[in-house]
C-alpha cells in the first residue's frame, strides 16, 4: 500500500486547488482518509494520539513566539507610514540618475523587507506608493512593475523573515530526525538565528544584482528609465535634505540594528529580538505621531488574524503529517529520493522542482509545514547542510512567487495597479529579475559557503 501516503498528498493538494480553506482541508481531508485507511485495516488511529501533545508543544515553542511580534514590528511599521518617507527621500536623492528611481525602489524594498518581512504587505505598500510615481516620471510599465514586484519579495529572503522564522522551526526539527536516522543520539541543532545569519550575505548579493540590472538597463535603454528633473529632486538646500535623509534612514536603520544587530552579537535569540523589534516599532511610530488609539487597534486585530492563520494551519499540518507518517510516507519519500540517479544532487534538484511548481498554487506557509517536514530530513540524513538548504528554499519559493503567469506577488500588485497597466507588463516586466533569482540560485550551488560561512564566524566566535 505504498501509494496511499501519494494519494493522501495529491488529495489534499487538490483539495487546496478547489478553495477550500488551507488549515480545515489540512485536518479535514487527512481525518478522512485516515478512517478510511482503518477500516481497510491499513492504518493504526493511535498515531493521532499524539496529536494533543503536539499541539501543547507548538502553543509552548518559543521559536513560535517570534511569529506574532515580527508581524506586530511589521504592520506597525506600515501604519506609521515609514516607507513614504523612505521612497521620497532617496527618490531625491538618487532621481538624477537614470534609472535612480529604480535603484530607490530596491533599496526601499530592502529596508522594508529587514524592517517587516511580511512580502504581501510590502508588494502592496511599494505599488501603491511608487508605481503612480514611476509612471508619472516616464518609466517603462514594464521596468516599473518588475521592479516593484522583485523589491518586494525580497522579505522572503533578508531577516527578519517569517519564513525564515517557520523554515527555522521546521528544519531544527527535521535535524535532529536526521541525525537520530544516522545513529548521532546526541544530535546537533540548528536554530532560526542560524537561518537569519546566513540568509544575510545572499539577500545583500541578490539587492546588488538587482542594482545591477537596474543600472545596465538604464544605460541601454534610457528611455525606459529617464532621469528626473531637477526641480522634483531638489525642492530644498543642502542641510535641509541632509536632515531629511537621516530622519528617514534612521526609523529602519535603528529597528534593523536592533533586531539583527542583536541576534549577531548574540545578546538576544531571534524571539528576544523579535520583542525589541515590536516595542522598538510602537515606539517609533508614537514619536512620529502616526500611531494613534484607532490604528494600534487595527494593528492588534491584524496581528490577531495573521497569527491564528499559521498557527491553525501547523495544527492542520500536524494531523496530515501523523496521518502520513502512520501510512509510510516517510519510509516511502525516503526510499523515493535515495533512489534517484544523481545521489543527493538529484534528489536536491527533485525537491527543488516540487516546491518551485507548488510555489504557484499554495502559500509559503502551507509549503513549509506540509513538504518541507517530508523531505527535508532525508535531504539532510544524504549531507546537505540544514542552512544552506533553509536559504536554497526561501530563494527559490521567492522565486517562485515572482515567476509569470503564478506567481502571489504578481497577483498582489496587479490588485493595486491602475487600469492603464496591463497584466502582460507587469508578466514581462518580472522575468528578468525571476532570471537573476536562478542566477542566485546557481550561485548558491555552487558556492554554499555563502549561506555557510557567516553563522560559522557569528557563533564559532
Amino acid at each position: 500500500m505504498e501509494w496511499l501516503p501519494l494519494l493522501l498528498f495529491v488529495l489534499v493538494v487538490g483539495s487546496l486547488l478547489a478553495g477550500y480553506p488551507v488549515a480545515l482541508t489540512l485536518a479535514g481531508v487527512s481525518l478522512l482518509f485516515a478512517s478510511g485507511a482503518a477500516a481497510l485495516g491499513v492504518f493504526d488511529m493511535g498515531y493521532l494520539e499524539a496529536l494533543p501533545s503536539r499541539i501543547f508543544g507548538s502553543m509552548n515553542n518559543e521559536t513560535l513566539m517570534a511569529v506574532p511580534l515580527f508581524i506586530f514590528m511589521g504592520l506597525v511599521l506600515e501604519r506609521a507610514r515609514i516607507a513614504d518617507d523612505l521612497l521620497e527621500t532617496l527618490g531625491m536623492l538618487f532621481g538624477r540618475v537614470r534609472g535612480g528611481l529604480a535603484v530607490a525602489v530596491v533599496i526601499v524594498g530592502a529596508l522594508l523587507a529587514a524592517s517587516t518581512g511580511i512580502v504581501g504587505a510590502t508588494v502592496v505598500t511599494m505599488g501603491l506608493l511608487s508605481l503612480p510615481v514611476m509612471l508619472k516620471h516616464g518609466y517603462d510599465p514594464k521596468v516599473a512593475t518588475g521592479t516593484i514586484c522583485a523589491s518586494g519579495t525580497l522579505g522572503q529572503i533578508i531577516p527578519p523573515s517569517i519564513i525564515l522564522v517557520l523554515l527555522g522551526d521546521v528544519l531544527s526539527s527535521g535535524f535532529q530526525q536526521a541525525q537520530l536516522r544516522m545513529g548521532n543520539y546526541s544530535p546537533d541543532t540548528v536554530s532560526v538565528g542560524d537561518l537569519f545569519v546566513g540568509a544575510l550575505l545572499p539577500g545583500l548579493v541578490l539587492v546588488g544584482l538587482y542594482i545591477t540590472y537596474v543600472l545596465i538597463k538604464a544605460w541601454l535603454h534610457p528611455a525606459s528609465m529617464p532621469a528626473l528633473e531637477r526641480s522634483s529632486t531638489a525642492p530644498e538646500s543642502r542641510s535641509q535634505f541632509a536632515l531629511r535623509l537621516i530622519g528617514a534612514l534612521v526609523v529602519p536603520l535603528v529597528l534593523i540594528m536592533a533586531v539583527l544587530g542583536s541576534i549577531l552579537a548574540g545578546i538576544a535569540t531571534p524571539t528576544e529580538a523579535a520583542a525589541v523589534g515590536a516595542v522598538g516599532a510602537m515606539i517609533l511610530g508614537l514619536l512620529r505621531r502616526a500611531l494613534s488609539l484607532e490604528r494600534l487597534r487595527d494593528v492588534m486585530r491584524g496581528t490577531v488574524r495573521l497569527t491564528s492563520m499559521v498557527f491553525m494551519i501547523l495544527i492542520g499540518a500536524s494531523v496530515f503529517s501523523l496521518v502520513f507518517r502512520g501510512l509510510g510516507g516517510d519510509t516511502v519519500v525516503h526510499e523515493l529520493l535515495t533512489d534517484l540517479p544523481g545521489g543527493r544532487n538529484g534528489a536536491l534538484a527533485l525537491v527543488m522542482l516540487a516546491m518551485f511548481l507548488l510555489g504557484f498554487i499554495i502559500d509559503f506557509i502551507e509549503i513549509t509545514y506540509i513538504v518541507v517536514p517530508i523531505v527535508a530530513p532525508v535531504l539532510m540524513a544524504m549531507g546537505v547542510d540544514p542552512v544552506w538548504l533553509g536559504v536554497m528554499i526561501a530563494v527559490n519559493l521567492q522565486t517562485s512567487f515572482l515567476t509569470p503567469p503564478f506567481g502571489f506577488a504578481l497577483f498582489y500588485l496587479r490588485g493595486v495597479s491602475p487600469p492603464s497597466v496591463r497584466t502582460a507588463d507587469i508578466y514581462w516586466g518580472a522575468l528578468p529579475f525571476v532570471l537573476i533569482q536562478l542566477l542566485m540560485l546557481l550561485v548558491l550551488t555552487m558556492w554554499p559557503e555563502l549561506a555557510t560561512w557567516l553563522p560559522k564566524v557569528v557563533y564559532t566566535n
